[in-house]
């Protein structure tokens, strides 16, 4: 947190800002944090991401009344910080690991989650194109009495059968990995997408088995298992 601390004490405007929390986050800093007594996300973005930084910006400022995800306060560009608000829940990864939630609860929360990537997809296509979230994970994610979407700064234009298969490797590859209700969870997944946008999404076993695959950089030891399932599903399907 040494980036955010130093911040605060070198530029006068985040003097008073109090540190509550730090998220993970594989490339930026991101913090829950109090900024003149109220709850705010500080996300201090790295120099060489100032693109993805207005990138993010530019889809919570334009989509935060209609869809559920964060509003955007400020874009500090000075600084390389954007200020939004604090969604106070349970993050999906955990709650839909846990052994403490049941599975009607894990698929009623599958359910939902179908309906925010639909919600999402609807509102920023164009005429002829798409706007996917991108690095579409469990932990991007979280659960009030409904489904949050946080982090967009990897959102483009692509194909909607992407997110879905990024998701779906998602729920997969989490602790516990592949088990047979984790496949029933990604098959529900599927299920209740395409009954909302049947023929949107082309080709999505072949595009989980990728997304599989490209875990491989990010975890050499479970090369072996992720291979393999990934073969699996292209050659055989979810089920």
């Amino acid at each position: 947190m040494r980036e955010i601390d130093e911040l605060i004490k070198n530029v006068k405007r985040y003097n008073d800002t109090i540190v509550q929390e730090k998220f993970k986050s594989k490339k930026n800093t991101v913090a829950y944090v109090t900024m003149d007594n109220n709850p705010r996300v500080l996300k201090m973005f790295v120099s060489g991401l100032r693109k993805q930084m207005k990138n993010e910006y530019t889809i919570l400022k334009k989509g935060s009344n209609k869809i559920n995800i964060p509003s955007a306060y400020e874009l500090d560009e000075e600084n390389n910080i954007l200020i939004m608000n604090y969604i106070l829940g349970e993050n999906l990864c955990d709650l839909l690991n846990s052994e403490n939630t049941s599975f009607s609860e894990k698929n009623r929360i599958i359910l939902l989650l179908s309906d925010w990537f639909i919600n999402f997809h609807n509102f920023f296509k164009t005429e002829d194109r798409f706007m996917i979230r991108g690095d579409s994970s469990l932990r991007n994610f979280i659960f009030t009495d409904r489904i949050w979407g946080v982090d967009f700064e990897e959102a483009r234009f692509g194909k909607p059968v992407e997110d879905i298969a990024e998701m779906c490797s998602s729920i997969l590859t989490t602790d516990p990995m592949f088990t047979e209700e984790k496949f029933i969870l990604c098959k529900n997944f599927i299920d209740s997408y395409l009954k909302k946008a049947p023929g949107r999404i082309l080709h999505i076993n072949d595009e989980i088995a990728y997304s599989i695959l490209e875990k491989i950089q990010w975890r050499p030891n479970e090369e072996d298992i992720l291979r393999k399932y990934s073969k699996k599903i292209k050659d055989n399907g979810l089920v």
